[in-house]
């Protein structure tokens, strides 16, 4: 007795299942890969951030010297500027730091009045037993505490370690990435695989540098924002809080409200509830500059992502990878998307240029 006939929905299904169990298992093993050297992908991620930066103002150096000379030159000025601005923002912090935790007394004491008064009416005693319960919680943890940053200090050797694994990587990326990329596409065997590679290689370098020249132009522009207007408020520590802005603008869409919260709590505590909700309406008009002028504008040239994609993206990578992985993924995902759109491009092309055989003898066009 023969078995009934499969359903060709159901041979489809099946020939689709396995097809994507084999996609899964691959990504999985990637992932497993990545996560036991993460190090190691964090430090080429960043050498390539690096190498996008500091790669044009090489080319520029190289017209007047020779190649390696204008690299060095270029990484030595780039990383002497990064921590010229790391000193100047220590020297505001500890030049402001004495009035700092005065204005906090005393913003502390007025938020506390502001609680007791209408429409709150708190009651003093529950704020004194409050304060009162978060010094007895830190001095039975202040063991934890303690072990919490000696691990901190490991961590800190780790994060040197990959800052100095990048520095390296970029230095080699800059200096003859483009003769890298073609080594590695000279080794593929089939002359067919290594045209797919070069226009997958190009696209993909192409958004990556146009995101990253984007990002950090749209970054810069907060902090400078954020910077002019916590000046003008009076907000302490207004230099500081503007660096925190440009890095927190490199993760879309939560990055910057983030920043500006810590500013509204720094103003809050400093100068007082009014000058903490301009700071909240600040974070609302910078998120809508943007959000509909600066994203749509300066990142014209790299790949435009949907917002909800972007806002997936960023999700996914914080849970994936916590903060690097949030960083990481709008990158990540326009770069593939890139290149699956220039595969899709180089396919089309292909098939114009080659239409197939002609029509055979004795045949008539249609």
């Amino acid at each position: 007795m023969q078995p009934p006939p499969v359903s060709p929905l159901l041979r489809t299904a099946a020939a689709y299942a396995w097809r994507l169990i084999v996609v899964a298992v691959g990504v999985y093993g990637v992932f497993v890969v990545l996560g036991r050297f993460h190090e190691i992908g964090v430090a080429l991620f960043l050498g390539l951030v690096v190498t996008a930066l500091v790669r044009p103002l090489t080319d520029v150096v190289a017209r007047g010297l020779p190649r390696p000379t204008a690299v060095a030159v270029s990484l030595i000025g780039s990383i002497a500027l990064v921590l010229g601005v790391l000193a100047l923002v220590g020297e505001a912090v500890a030049g402001e730091s004495t009035t700092l935790a005065r204005e906090f007394r005393d913003g502390l004491d007025r938020i506390e009045r502001w609680l007791e008064q209408p429409p709150l009416r708190l009651n003093p005693q529950a704020l004194t037993d409050l304060q009162v319960r978060l010094g007895q919680w830190l001095s039975s943890h202040r063991s934890t505490l303690v072990s919490t940053a000696v691990s901190g200090a490991s961590h800190l050797v780790e994060v040197l370690t990959v800052l100095a694994l990048a520095l390296f990587s970029s230095a080699f990326f800059i200096h003859s990435g483009d003769r890298m990329w073609a080594w590695f596409c000279d080794q593929l065997p089939r002359r067919a695989v290594r045209g797919r590679w070069e226009v997958a290689g190009r696209a993909a370098w192409r958004t990556f540098t146009g995101y990253t020249h984007g990002i950090v132009l749209v970054a810069a522009t907060n902090a400078v924002l954020v910077g002019i207007a916590l000046y003008v408020l009076g907000v302490p520590l207004a230099v500081p809080l503007a660096l925190l802005e440009f890095f927190a603008a490199f993760i879309p869409l939560i990055g910057s409200p983030v920043a500006l919260a810590v500013a509204a709590v720094v103003a809050l505590a400093a100068k007082g509830p009014v000058i903490a909700l301009i700071v909240v309406a600040l974070i609302v008009v910078i998120g809508q500059i943007e959000g509909h002028l600066l994203h749509p504008l300066v990142m014209s040239w790299a790949v435009r992502l949907h917002p909800l994609v972007v806002a997936i993206s960023v999700i996914a990578g914080a849970v994936a990878a916590g903060v690097v992985g949030a960083v990481v993924a709008v990158p990540l995902v326009s770069v593939c998307w890139s290149v699956v759109t220039a595969l899709r491009e180089a396919r089309r092309a292909e098939a114009a240029a080659d239409p197939g055989p002609g029509p055979g003898p004795g045949t008539q066009p249609m």
